[in-house]
């Protein structure tokens, strides 16, 4: 009996080696980075043998490459970064990425190469501003210089032909770059590349490992919504686009008081265009997006617009909700149904609850001073110099007038200064003469 606990026990706890695999398609953003990083994690907490990026992009942030890469130098795993599919190709960032892979493999019919920085910006204006701009442009190349350097001695590559990658923007075939030393080996399949990097040695943290794929599970690490969503938006284009519009739907808002969707979209797409163009954090993104739909739902109370603020707050606070916390977190994301119902929820609590809450307060207040104007009773005592008593609410006033009201006329009460009623004489037909409508 115990041995069978025992053996169940071990059979729970052991997690069989598996080959996890990572696919980028895009341009290199901070949500790349966010990817790698959550993908590589999964690998080494369930038993990862090694890892495998499949990488096809034209480049982009130097920044995101740098955090790719120092996670890629964190792991204890194998890493290896296979170009791939035929057609596609690791430019710029993404080269400097392929070579800083402990095994870099490509395939027939793409290209890696065309790696120099490119610094962002608007260009000098005046013979000053020039050299300042060359000056920096020289600094920025020469630290790209010797971060390649670094890398590519480290992992064995061609430091010669990588410089030339980023001081000449030279571009290798696969082939080329085979022969050159730039990767290990080209493979035409995801299967042919396991088969072939099988009992091959890398170096990690100072020591031998080898790497075994043969026979392993294989696990696709897939982009989940949120990071599909944000590498939309994270494309310098699109960010910029994005930008741009909420810039341009806040101004039309301005300028035409009321439209309210120019004005709902372009604070929307601000946001957006902010986040990416790497101008706020993840944290801040969801967290303004937030109060945003919040504010949207007030606004909606306020200034009633048939749902188009409404509309504007749901759409901002999911995005808020969704972006609020990633898949990496330790105690896992937000359940979309939970998002749903929070959502769904704090709409109807705005537009009902809090609609039923502004009627209440624009309704007619029944005691105090205003409860009492508008109110109609009787006149007790003839009106003598404006002056007289009249019965309200089966309650005895002085009140004061300009009309000449007689005793059992009916008044209606317009105003009070201080315990005294102000009234107007609407009848001067005694009570039992008068009929009901």
């Amino acid at each position: 009996m115990v041995w069978i606990v025992l053996l169940l026990f071990l059979s729970l706890g052991f997690a069989y080696p598996k080959v996890f695999i990572a696919k980028w398609d895009g341009p290199i953003t901070p949500t790349t980075a966010d990817y790698i990083d959550r993908a590589l994690g999964k690998a080494e907490n369930e038993g990862g043998e090694v890892f495998v990026l499949e990488l096809n992009t034209p480049g982009g942030l130097a920044e995101s490459m740098r955090k790719i890469i120092q996670r890629f130098q964190r792991s204890p795993l194998p890493v290896v970064v296979y170009v791939y599919p035929p057609g596609g190709r690791a430019a710029s960032a993404g080269a400097i990425i392929t070579i800083a892979a402990d095994i870099a493999a490509m395939a027939p019919g793409t290209n890696i190469g065309a790696a120099h920085p490119v610094q962002i910006g608007a260009p000098g204006q005046g013979k000053g501003k020039e050299e300042e701009k060359d000056v920096m442009k020289e600094k920025i190349l020469q630290d790209m210089l010797a971060f390649v350097r670094s890398i590519a001695k480290e992992k064995g590559r061609n430091v010669k032909v990588v410089e030339k990658m980023v001081s000449e923007s030279l571009s290798l075939s696969a082939e080329e770059a085979l022969k050159e030393g730039v990767i290990d080996l080209i493979a035409v399949s995801r299967a042919e590349l396991l088969e072939r990097i099988d009992g091959r040695k890398v170096r990690k943290f100072g020591r031998s490992v080898e790497v075994r794929t043969k026979g392993l599970e294989v696990v696709v690490v897939e982009e989940s919504f949120k990071e599909q969503f944000l590498k939309v938006i994270t494309n310098p284009t699109v960010a910029y686009l994005l930008l741009m519009l909420g810039f341009y739907g806040i101004f039309f808002e301005l300028y035409n008081p009321g439209a309210v969707v120019p004005g709902v979209v372009g604070a929307i797409c601000l946001l957006l265009g902010l986040y990416g163009l790497s101008l706020i954090s993840m944290n801040w993104l969801a967290l303004l997006l937030i109060l945003l739909g919040i504010l949207l739902f007030v606004l909606e109370l306020i200034t009633p617009t048939f749902g188009a603020l409404a509309i504007g707050g749901i759409i901002s606070l999911a995005l808020g909700s969704l972006f609020l916390i990633g898949p990496d977190s330790p105690y896992g994301e937000i359940p979309k149904s939970v998002i749903g119902t929070v959502v769904l929820a704090s709409a109807l609590f705005f537009l009902l609850a809090g609609r039923l809450g502004l009627k209440a307060q624009k309704r007619k207040k029944l005691t105090g001073a205003e409860g009492m104007i508008g109110e109609e009773g009787e006149a007790i005592t003839d009106f003598k110099k404006g002056r007289g008593k009249v019965l309200v609410h089966g309650e005895i006033w002085d009140a004061l007038s300009s009309d000449d009201i007689k005793k059992e006329e009916l008044i209606r009460v317009v105003g009070m200064k201080g315990l005294k009623l102000i009234v107007e004489r609407i009848s001067s037909e005694p009570p039992e003469q008068r009929q009901e409508p």
